[in-house]
């Protein structure tokens, strides 16, 4: 049978707070730059996370991954650090960064890249929708 690669992407949602800011500069500076999501107190999103893994269909399974093994992962090293916590405060992966979508997605991939191994299935990419309007995607290295 011919191997093939395929793409298999499945999708975990999390809420979440944060603060954009950038320490250093006064309330009303950072007001300016980032407007109503550098509200002092913070303000939250319902987050979707779209991960993209690519692979070949193993022959003996019919799989790229299973889906169990993907979502263990997430769930354990992603989902459950960012669940209803704040990202400027709680989440050890995001310290001393602002938490912008684009730099929280980043972050999400590099503990892919630390930390998941499964067979020859690599991460491809990752989306984060911030709202329904709001959606960065990453694919790892530089464009």
């Amino acid at each position: 049978m011919e191997i093939n690669k395929v793409l298999l992407t499945k999708k975990f949602m999390f809420s979440a707070s944060h603060r954009l800011y950038k320490p250093g500069l006064s309330d009303s500076e950072n007001a300016e730059i980032f407007g109503k999501c550098s509200n002092p107190n913070g303000h939250g999103h319902n987050y979707i996370l779209e991960v993209t893994v690519s692979g070949n269909v193993n022959d003996e399974t019919g799989y790229v991954i299973d889906l169990g093994e993907l979502k263990r992962f997430v769930q354990d090293r992603i989902i459950y650090k960012v669940d209803h916590k704040n990202l400027n405060l709680d989440v050890e992966f995001l310290k001393g960064i602002n938490p912008t979508s684009e730099n929280i997605v980043i972050r999400i991939w590099d503990v892919f890249e630390k930390e998941f191994k499964s067979g020859n299935v690599k991460l491809y990419s990752l989306k984060l929708h911030e709202t329904e309007n709001n959606i960065v995607e990453y694919r790892g290295g530089k464009l």
